[in-house]
């Protein structure tokens, strides 16, 4: 039986309407099956039992792949704020207009995902001016995105070792910076409902605000 030709295609072979519509709708039902593996592969099911007394707080917490797709045009390179050991950084807006950072990891040991996934939790929960805020992450991906607070006037490094810099550190400022770092730990160590221990102090890892000094 010969095959009316049409301007939708479904993998490179054209196909009458009927059949593209099947065809769109067996890839559909794929790619919902493949993001509920992944999902559970990243410790999504985990997330949502130590979640489970607040139905709010997971809805709060994780983001759909198709959002944050949009929102990076499919992670567009020219999005990209930065890169590092652990995965890339992209800066996008979402659709109520919030700007945020979104992490994408490079590899996640799955040896540690229940620990990841306590991170998740902790972190997402967490309130100080000082400490960036974890929004909240997408696992329905190969490896889990996670969705930050965008800070401003990025890292303590570039401001301290870049003497073309506009905006140069009075030593005030910096004693200011050390203060609010000193704190934001202290509030880590002692007033969180788990005690949270950051062992990666250094100046790459601390960002700063348009007040300077958001750790």
């Amino acid at each position: 039986m010969a095959l009316v030709e049409q301007n939708q295609t479904c993998n490179s072979v054209k196909l009458p309407p009927g059949i593209f519509g099947l065809c769109t709708m067996v890839l559909k039902i794929k790619n919902k099956k493949r993001k509920e593996e992944f999902f559970k592969r990243n410790g999504g099911l985990l997330l949502q039992q130590q979640t489970s007394g607040d139905k709010g707080s997971i809805e709060k917490t994780l983001f759909s792949t198709k959002e944050l797709e949009k929102a990076t045009d499919k992670f567009n390179q020219n999005r990209i704020l930065g890169r590092g050991g652990r995965g890339t950084v992209y800066k996008v807006m979402l659709t109520d207009g919030q700007i945020v950072a979104v992490k994408k990891s490079k590899i996640v040991d799955k040896s540690q995902l229940e620990q990841f996934i306590n991170e998740v939790a902790i972190l997402s929960q967490l309130n100080h001016r000082n400490v960036v805020k974890l929004l909240g992450c997408c696992l329905e991906t190969e490896l889990p995105l996670l969705v930050y607070d965008f800070i401003s006037n990025g890292m303590l490094f570039k401001h301290i070792h870049d003497q073309s810099n506009e905006f140069l550190l009075s030593w005030e400022m910096r004693l200011r910076i050390a203060t609010e770092v000193a704190g934001a730990l202290a509030y880590l160590h002692s007033s969180t409902s788990i005690p949270i221990q950051n062992r990666d102090i250094k100046s790459t890892n601390i960002l700063l605000d348009d007040n300077v000094g958001l750790f």
